[in-house]
């Protein structure tokens, strides 16, 4: 379904609107923003139904190479694995044997797609993989690549720059 089709032109106007109000009042101009108070993302955490299908997947498929398996201190007999996306920022899974974690749902506060960011000759590469494994994806913007990964989370792998979307700044 096409936004036009969820939405009419007033509506989507107003959607317009009100991200340009949101601009304007909480937007602050590049040499006017305080510094962080982060230092980057330490890991980002999801759920495996399968940690060696996983680790063919990530590793192998894409080229993230797998860093650690250690036990999940919450969860004892469950495992918790680390991926290297790259600048020091890691993927990690969690297994939950004999949990009963139910499929993927896009819901509030949850994850809709990561987008991680390669090289743009790496990223021709991995989308050829992706072709040749038969996995289903969707290409926008000659840059971009979506996926699903065997558990159905949404990834996709920009080949913009860091803290650069489809030719815009926005870091």
């Amino acid at each position: 379904m096409t936004d036009e089709a969820r939405h009419s032109a007033a509506e989507l106007e107003a959607f317009a609107d009100e991200r340009e109000r949101l601009r304007q009042l909480h937007l602050r101009p590049l040499g006017q923003r305080p510094p962080s108070t982060a230092r980057g993302v330490h890991h980002t955490a999801l759920i495996s139904s399968d940690v060696e299908r996983t680790i063919a997947f990530y590793q192998d498929l894409l080229g993230f190479p797998l860093t650690e398996l250690i036990e999940n201190r919450d969860y004892p007999g469950s495992t918790h694995f680390f991926f290297d996306i790259g600048n020091q920022n890691l993927l990690a899974f969690f297994d939950f044997p004999r949990l009963g974690v139910g499929p993927y749902a896009e819901v509030l506060g949850g994850l809709h797609h990561m987008a991680i960011s390669v090289e743009p000759s790496k990223w021709d590469a991995i989308v050829a993989r992706l072709t040749a494994a038969g996995v289903d994806h969707v290409i926008h913007s000659e840059v971009s690549v979506y996926f699903q990964d065997p558990d159905g989370a949404r990834i996709e792998l920009i080949a913009d720059p860091l803290g650069e979307m489809y030719g815009t700044q926005v870091l």
